[in-house]
């Protein structure tokens, strides 16, 4: 865990062309380094081996939208003028435990009492949403393959996707079932990595950087922590409320998003997010993938890196590699033939749990 966070940290600072005396506080998401390698303090523990000892540090957990509920804290703490140059950070270790020990952790964000302990998983719990979304709308296992099939090939134009392998519809709809409808290719993987971003004021950023991005709005907002507490399985109501004040704070309509990122830790996940952050109608998204409009070159581009299900989902840094993504897209600099053409503004979407939790940012050149 020490090594990820180290290694993410020195690119941001070198990136940003500061030093570590220039930093005047850290912000670092993190979901679970008790469990999965031992280590909790994880905020200290970072500023200890980056040697910024007098730092403060602070871990924050928001399960796998720890990243993003880190994002906003920094964001509020430079948007309050407390602090000039903020590290919002994650990381996590996810792949020191097996899969069973991995899957029980995890199982945390949800409501334990009532989920968990009668033997519900995140696969399972999403496949419930899946087939009652299946029900209501009509949506065809084909479209959740398209999903998978889109993201392996932003993947593996990404040189650090965790999956750099392309995938056919095929192959997506004969892999092996884990909770029906959801198959192996509709899943995300269990990861280790991390992120860091530096905010500051623009007039700030200004003295760094010819480019800096940004942050025109960042919202969170909760829901019920168990499905059995919702009124439709089929909208997250978390990321509805996070959206609606993402876009108003940054006086931004839908149609001016040149590039998405959203948390896709399962196929339908994807498909749910693009409706609830409003670019089309509840049980409308498919369409976007019968016309090919979710990859780059497409109307609306989404999860260019490969998402959570190619890219990766160490859920403490999840948050964090999307707020990255969408600057390097903001820069120009995507590599591999990913690049969104003329992209001026991006979203992010990071969830904990199966919607308990949402944070949405919205930045722009």
């Amino acid at each position: 865990m020490k090594d990820l966070a180290w290694e993410a940290g020195v690119k941001a600072v070198e990136e940003a062309g500061i030093s570590g005396k220039d930093i005047e506080c850290i912000v670092f998401g993190n979901m679970s380094g008790g469990l999965f390698v031992g280590q909790e303090h994880v905020a200290a523990l970072v500023a200890d081996f980056l040697g910024l000892n007098s730092v403060p540090a602070t871990r924050v957990e928001a399960a796998c939208a720890s990243g993003g509920a880190a994002f906003l804290q920094a964001y509020m703490a430079v948007a309050s003028g407390m602090y000039d140059i903020v590290v919002a950070g994650g990381v996590e270790k996810m792949t020191d435990v097996g899969a069973g020990q991995a899957t029980s952790i995890l199982s945390g964000a949800m409501d334990y009492e009532w989920e968990a302990y009668f033997g519900a998983t995140f696969p399972s719990v999403y496949a419930l949403m899946a087939r009652r979304y299946m029900h209501e709308h009509g949506l065809k296992p084909e479209t959740l393959a398209k999903v998978a099939v889109k993201n392996h090939y932003h993947g593996s134009l990404n040189p650090l996707a965790h999956f750099r392998n392309r995938i056919t519809e095929d192959e997506a709809l004969s892999s092996p079932i884990v909770a029906d409808p959801l198959r192996r290719y509709d899943c995300c993987p269990v990861s280790d990595g991390a992120a860091c971003a530096i905010l500051a004021p623009l007039e700030v950023a200004r003295k760094y950087t010819d480019a800096p991005i940004r942050v025109r709005a960042v919202a969170q907002a909760s829901d019920t922590l168990s499905l059995l507490g919702r009124g439709d399985l089929c909208t997250l109501r978390a990321t509805v409320k996070a959206a609606g004040r993402a876009f108003e704070e940054a006086n931004l309509g839908r149609e001016e998003v040149d590039v998405v990122e959203v948390h896709d830790c399962f196929t339908i996940a994807e498909l749910l997010a693009l409706e609830d952050l409003g670019f089309c109608k509840k049980g409308e998204a498919w369409k976007l993938y019968d016309e090919g409009q979710t990859y780059v070159g497409g109307k609306l581009p989404v999860n260019t890196d490969g998402g959570l299900k190619a890219g990766g989902h160490a859920v403490g840094a999840t948050g964090i590699k999307q707020v990255v993504e969408v600057v390097r897209q903001l820069r120009g600099e995507a590599e591999n033939g990913r690049q969104v053409d003329g992209a001026e503004v991006g979203l992010t979407h990071n969830v904990g749990g199966t919607g308990a939790t949402a944070v949405v940012a919205i930045l722009s050149r």
